[in-house]
């Protein structure tokens, strides 16, 4: 029985059902087990070495136990027994998907092994969505030629994933063959189960350098002292049991575990007690493995409650048999490297993949991702991760569908009339053409025109991309919009086009005879503010001017500069206001004399208008689905049916308006520059792509080339190329004339503020500045003057007492004679006196701020 993974709940059945007391009377102490194993095997040499050592050990260890296993060991002569096999599927799906692998072949033995691991490895691969495109069975019979010619079948595939689940001795001759035939070099990828990873170090050396980049699941032992003494007294034991065996077999994991068993074993028929000495048995046959044929002991229940319940620290790790399964703690993932392995990481069921374990056996790191594994070197010594897939070896070239539209610009078909081959042209070939030159490998493709007598179709674009689910093309291209209907049976790459649906309608004139219509051009906000502004530089102005001293009401002309300055900008605003103001009434007066004659769909559709479509398009679905009736929806295949039937405008076989994809509308609209504009978008749509079929391996390539050419100049180019768009300027282009905002205006409103803010600030300061000086100024030269004054006042007096002095007696003598000899007369009275005194002695004159007003001294 060669299976790791299922070796050890194989051995704890058959340990369980058929465990009982000896019925001998001679050998009371003696508990009868009987072990099933496939002799021929490696796997079940290798456990036959363990557990025998396990009865000597338990044993040695346990002198006062009471009972002594005895081992009955039966050949299964290669039989099979159906086990379990989720203990490794979902450890082998998280490194699928963390590679990002999309398809995956099993390779496995035709047996009931090979096939057990089927059902659980189908469903841990749905959930990560990996399919599996075909099943590489293996018989048992078969020889390295039909090997070799299953090999050839697998290199014509475009998979390059293989998982191999067989015995050592069939899977050694199919990775010597697999490198025979070049499937070992770069690009492939082979996983190994962990029932031929666990035996790994027993393989002949020749075959491990065949499986050199190979990786690998298996059941993680951790190392210790005990571990190693065992190795060591098992390797003599295997040995001298089987001295023809190669000097390279090993100890392995389905050893270790066969020998905890009997431990385990041994402790629980310590525990239990015997309450009966007879089996029920059945009818068996000669070395059958069925269950059902074998022995049923009566202590069955009592021995495998026991077993469950016990727990302990083995050879293999922590024994824990909950829910009658080995509880795995970690797997290992190997990567296989010249004549031996590599650690890459491991994966646990609670934390997935980690690159290392602490002494716990907890994961340091948690991750579902590559980047935390160890580098893989893979076959052909290459570091670079495999893709998964490549194109097929057998020379076929790529099947690309195409599809004449009604468009040339986006594509057309012809038939070369010498070769008969297809050509085909346009802006989806040219992108199509453009990203295979971005692929990272090399892709031969042929063109193959969609023949609607052929594919018996009615030649919509529903039908055209239903080939590529039918397997008529390998990818279809063209002007293909992305439909949720469609996704349902092939899958699409990202658009190289914007999407949307909208109309196509006539222009009419309209004359707008609205009275109000000069303020139009000027929002309320903007005219607000340009009032307010107007309002608050006229008061700044006149404010400069007034503190200039100049009145400015009754003159033109001003003479402070800061006003000229804030006058200044403030025409500079107005003028840029008035040739907006001028430019925006006349567009308002001219563009929109003309209006669509529909702008709403469902308007159209209650009034009972006919509407058309480009034949063949979703469209019509679309129209239906809005509540138009069949009878009113109309038909058409080329631009010059589209604009003769929008001439019509729903008379005499016409339509009131198209409904047609924004890329359609562009290209119309550039040739039919004059009499209709576009309403819409009214829906909204994914764009143009391409369709491939489901989980096809080239969609991510295509599309990430795509994103680079839509994302570069490439896509600019090929545009110009197919739709010039410029060719035809439609000067009647529908388009409400927006009003002049006060935001728009912003930075102009803002200039002109600051100015006339600043200006007046300036002003107001100087003026305070002045006065504060002239006043200061003024006080000075008063105090100075009065000082001087009262100076020569002194003097004055000083020298006049003096000369008084001098001349007192000459004085009064001159006097009295001069007054005598005067004639009396009636005029001469005191004001004379005074005046003559005056002369003599004119007056000081000192300033009002320092007496109050101006006196005579």
């Amino acid at each position: 029985m060669e299976r790791a993974s299922q070796s050890i709940i194989f051995l704890l059945l058959i340990f369980s059902s058929t465990a009982a007391q000896n019925t001998t009377g001679n050998s009371t102490n003696e508990f009868h087990v009987g072990v099933i194993l496939d002799l021929g095997s490696l796997v079940g040499k290798v456990a036959r070495a363990s557990v025998s050592l396990a009865v000597e050990d338990f044993y040695a260890a346990c002198q006062n136990c009471t009972r002594k296993l005895v081992l009955h060991v039966r050949d299964s002569a290669g039989n099979d027994v159906q086990a379990a096999s989720a203990v490794q599927v979902d450890s082998i799906a998280s490194l699928i998907k963390a590679y990002g692998w999309r398809e995956v072949i099993p390779v496995y033995d035709d047996t009931d092994y090979g096939r057990g691991i089927l059902p659980h490895l189908i469903d841990a691969l749905q959930q990560i969505d990996t399919r599996i495109p075909y099943r590489s069975v293996i018989s048992l019979s078969a020889t390295s030629e039909n090997i070799m010619q299953e090999l050839y079948k697998l290199r014509m595939m475009q998979t390059r994933v293989f998982i191999v689940h067989m015995s050592s001795t069939r899977a050694s001759l199919l990775f010597t063959k697999a490198k025979e035939a070049g499937m070992m070099k770069k690009g492939y990828v082979w996983i190994i189960t962990n029932g031929l990873a666990n035996m790994i170090d027993s393989l002949d050396p020749s075959v491990i350098e065949a499986m050199n980049g190979v990786i690998g699941v298996r059941f993680h032992v951790p190392r210790s002292k005990e571990l190693d003494s065992f190795s060591i007294r098992w390797n003599r034991m295997y040995h001298q049991d089987n001295p023809n065996e190669s000097p390279f077999n090993k100890l392995s994991v389905v050893g270790l575990w066969g020998y905890d068993t009997v431990w385990a074993l041994a402790q629980a028929a310590e525990k239990i007690r015997v309450l009966s000495n007879k089996n029920n048995r059945l009818q068996s046959t000669k070395n059958s493995t069925c269950l059902d044929s074998l022995a049923v002991s009566t202590i069955g229940p009592q021995l495998l409650t026991e077993i469950v319940q016990n727990k302990f620290r083995g050879l293999s790790g922590n024994f824990d048999l909950t829910d009658r399964q080995l509880q795995v703690s970690a797997l290992q993932i190997i990567n296989v490297i010249g004549r031996s392995w590599r650690h890459i990481g491991f994966w646990t069921l609670k934390n997935g993949l980690s690159r290392q374990l602490n002494q716990n056996g907890l994961e340091i790191t948690r991750s579902t991702s590559m980047l935390n594994l160890n580098p893989v070197i893979w076959p052909g010594e290459s570091t670079e991760i495999p893709r998964g897939w490549e194109l097929p070896a057998s020379g076929n070239k790529l099947r690309v569908g195409v599809h004449t539209s009604a468009y040339p610009e986006f594509i057309r078909t012809s038939k070369d009339p010498v070769t008969s081959a297809t050509r085909a042209s346009g802006l989806s070939i040219d992108i199509f053409e453009e990203a295979v030159k971005k692929l990272p490998f090399a892709l031969s493709y042929e063109y193959e025109a969609f023949d609607t007598v052929d594919t018996q179709s009615t030649g919509s674009y529903n039908d055209f991309v239903y080939q590529v689910y039918l397997q008529r093309y390998d990818i279809a291209i063209g002007d293909i919009t992305i439909r949720y209907n469609r996704t349902l049976y092939v899958d699409f790459t990202i658009p190289y086009t914007e999407s949307g649906v909208a109309m196509i309608v006539p222009v009419k004139e309209k004359v707008n005879n609205n009275m109000w219509i000069f303020s139009k051009p000027l929002s309320k906000g903007m005219w607000f503010g340009s009032i307010m502004f107007f309002i608050y530089t006229g008061i700044v102005v006149w404010l400069l001017e007034r503190l200039n001293g100049n009145g400015y009401l009754h003159e033109e002309k001003l003479e402070c500069f800061l006003s000229r300055i804030v006058l200044l900008v403030w025409m500079f605003v107005l003028l840029v206001l008035a040739s907006s103001y001028t430019a925006t009434f006349a567009s308002m007066l001219t563009v929109q004399q003309l209006s669509p004659t529909v702008t709403d769909i469902h308007e159209l559709q209650k009034q009972g208008g006919y509407v058309g479509f480009h034949r063949g398009s979703y469209i019509e679905g679309l129209l239906e689905d809005i509540g138009f009736d069949r009878s009113r929806i109309r038909p058409y295949d080329t631009p010059e049916d589209f604009h003769s039937a929008l001439s019509k405008e729903g008379k005499y076989g016409g339509v009131a308006a198209l409904v047609l994809e924004v890329p359609y509308i562009k290209l119309f609209l550039a040739k039919y520059c004059k009499g209709y504009t576009m309403v819409g978008p009214i829906y909204k749509s994914a764009g143009f792509a391409f369709a491939l079929p489901k989980r096809s391996p080239l969609l991510t390539e295509i599309s990430r080339a795509i994103l680079n050419i839509t994302e570069g100049d490439s896509i600019i180019q090929i545009e110009k190329k197919w739709t010039d768009q410029n060719s035809c300027q439609n000067e009647e282009k529908i388009a409400d004339s927006d009003a002049i905002t006060f935001g728009n205006f912003g930075g102009l409103f803002l200039l002109t503020g600051f100015v006339t803010t600043c200006s007046l600030s300036i002003a107001l300061l100087t003026n305070h500045y002045k006065k504060g000086q002239q006043k200061a100024g003024i006080n000075m030269d008063d105090q100075s003057q009065y000082r001087h004054g009262q100076q020569e006042e002194n003097e004055h007096i000083q020298e006049e007492d003096q000369n008084n002095k001098d001349n007192e007696g000459s004085n009064d003598i001159e006097n009295q004679a001069t007054i005598i000899s005067m004639p009396h007369s009636p005029n001469t009275n005191t004001d004379q006196l005074h005046k003559i005194t005056r002369q003599q002695h004119p007056p000081i004159m000192v300033h009002k701020s320092l007496i109050g007003e101006t006196e005579l001294a």
